[in-house]
């Protein structure tokens, strides 16, 4: 059985990603969200709930431990979140990190929006923990599975992409954890 939690499990992507990671077989999963009553409940059934804030260190340790993969989907001042999230997977023992970045946070110069979801990957990239950083493009609704994928340094190509597809991806590296390990990978619709 693979532990699974997700940090930021109320977030519009990680609905998908829930919904995706319960068509698995042996995946126990673990949402962590700062309000619980943020989730639906059809979402929740099933799972286990932690409410923390991932400002929160203590928090973070708590959640993590006993974890085998964590998929960070989480939005605001990213890079403490990010520095608890790495520093808590080194003490508990997790090694398996999956996280959502964004679009665009290698153009030059950067967009100021753009700034946490930079240091996010910074602080994932030099953790020494097995990772997988995606950078999505802008997100849709639509019911379909369709994605390309572009290593860090080439060029991001392709369109907004659908959280479907996201969540798509993101299960297939949890029932694989060997897949993609220590890269950093654009995603977005083909063109």
């Amino acid at each position: 059985m693979k532990k699974v939690i997700i940090i930021g499990a109320a977030g519009s992507l990680a609905q998908y990603v829930i919904e995706a990671l319960k068509a698995l077989d042996n995946v126990a999963l673990t949402l962590f969200a700062r309000n619980k009553n943020r989730l639906p409940q059809t979402t929740a059934n099933g799972c286990s709930i932690i409410e923390g804030d991932a400002m929160n260190y203590n928090d973070v340790k708590k959640a993590v431990a006993d974890e085998d993969i964590v998929y960070v989907n989480l939005a605001g001042n990213l890079e403490p979140m990010a520095k608890n999230i790495v520093k808590a997977m080194k003490e508990t023992g997790a090694k398996r990190i999956i996280a959502i970045s964004s679009i665009g946070i290698y153009e030059t110069p950067l967009k100021t929006v753009l700034v946490p979801y930079r240091k996010l990957a910074d602080v994932i990239e030099a953790s020494g923990l097995d990772y997988t950083i995606l950078r999505p493009d802008w997100f849709t609704d639509a019911n379909e599975v369709s994605y390309s994928i572009t290593f860090k340094g080439e060029p991001e190509q392709g369109s907004a992409i659908s959280r479907k597809s996201i969540a798509s991806f993101i299960s297939t590296i949890i029932k694989n954890p060997e897949l993609h390990k220590n890269e950093n990978l654009g995603i977005s619709k083909p063109n």
